[in-house]
C-alpha cells in the first residue's frame, strides 16, 4: 500500500485563496455545509495568526449569511495549549478525525446475500433521497432540503457514485464513493439507527471492495466514535489524524 495522506481526501468546495499558511474553501452551492466552507491550515499557526485569520473568515462568512466558522489543522500535529485554551474560551467544538486505508483483499467481512447493496439509479433514486433526507433532518430542515439538491446534482453529473443498501427490502443505509487514480474513498457512510448492528455497514463496504478490488480504499472516522474500532477489526490500517474545530453562531 502506498503512503496515504489527507491530501487524497476529496474536498467538496472551491479553493478561493491559498498562501503558505492556509487554504480557504468556499462552496456557494451549499453555504450551510460546514465541510465545504472552511480554512485549512498548511502550517500550525500562532495564536495571533489564528485570531487574525479567524476574524477574516468570520467577516467573509457573515457577508455570505453563513453562521459558522471552521478550521482544519495540519495532519498529525496537536493544537498548542495556547490556542486550545482560546478555542475553549470562545466556545469552539474541538474534534479530530482519523484516516484509514485498506487493500480490498484483506477486508474481513464476508458477503451476506440477505442484504442487498446497489448503485443508485433512476429506479431507486427516490429511496436514496428519502433515506438521506430523514438522516439529515437532525441538522435542520433547511440543511436537509439543500442537501437534496446537492445529491441530485451529483447523481445527474456522476461526480460521485452513490450506494444504497436494503435490509429485508427496507432502505437502510447508504454511502458515496469518490474514485481517484489509485484510491476509492468511502464517504458519508451511515445506517439508520433502528437497523444498526445488522451488518449493513459492512455489506456496503463489501460492495466497494468487490467493485474496486485493485484500488486502495480509504475513509475518515471520527476519532471519538466507536466506528473506528470496527474499521480496525476489519483490517483497515491507521494512516494519521487531524484536528478540526467548529463554531456555530446562534
Amino acid at each position: 500500500m502506498n503512503n496515504i495522506t489527507f491530501e487524497q481526501i476529496h474536498i467538496l468546495g472551491h479553493l478561493i485563496k491559498e498562501n503558505e499558511i492556509y487554504r480557504q474553501y468556499h462552496y456557494p452551492e451549499m453555504l450551510n455545509r460546514y465541510d465545504s466552507n472552511f480554512i485549512e491550515w498548511m502550517k500550525m499557526p500562532t495564536l495571533t495568526q489564528f485570531q487574525d485569520v479567524e476574524q477574516s473568515l468570520k467577516t467573509f462568512h457573515q457577508a455570505n449569511n453563513q453562521q459558522h466558522i471552521k478550521f482544519i489543522f495540519p495532519a498529525n500535529e496537536k493544537i498548542s495549549e495556547e490556542i486550545t485554551k482560546y478555542l475553549t474560551t470562545e466556545s469552539y467544538t474541538i474534534g479530530f478525525l482519523e484516516l484509514y486505508a485498506i487493500q480490498p483483499s484483506v477486508f474481513t467481512v464476508a458477503k451476506n446475500v440477505a442484504i442487498d447493496v446497489e448503485l443508485v439509479t433512476d429506479s431507486n433514486i427516490e429511496h436514496f433521497l428519502k433515506l438521506q433526507y430523514d438522516e439529515d433532518l437532525k441538522y435542520g430542515e433547511g440543511f436537509a432540503k439543500d442537501k437534496q439538491h446537492l445529491l441530485l446534482r451529483q447523481f445527474q453529473d456522476r461526480s460521485k457514485q452513490q450506494i444504497i443498501a436494503y435490509y429485508d427490502g427496507i432502505p437502510s443505509g447508504s454511502a458515496e464513493i469518490i474514485e481517484q487514480a489509485e484510491t476509492v474513498e468511502i464517504d458519508n457512510l451511515f445506517v439508520i439507527g433502528e437497523l444498526q448492528r445488522n451488518g449493513i455497514g459492512g455489506q456496503i463496504q463489501r460492495f466497494v471492495m468487490d467493485k474496486y478490488e485493485h484500488k486502495t480504499v480509504i475513509l475518515l472516522a471520527d476519532g471519538e466514535d466507536t466506528a473506528r474500532e470496527m474499521y480496525q477489526k476489519q483490517n483497515y490500517e491507521y494512516q494519521g489524524f487531524r484536528f478540526e474545530v467548529l463554531k456555530v453562531e446562534n
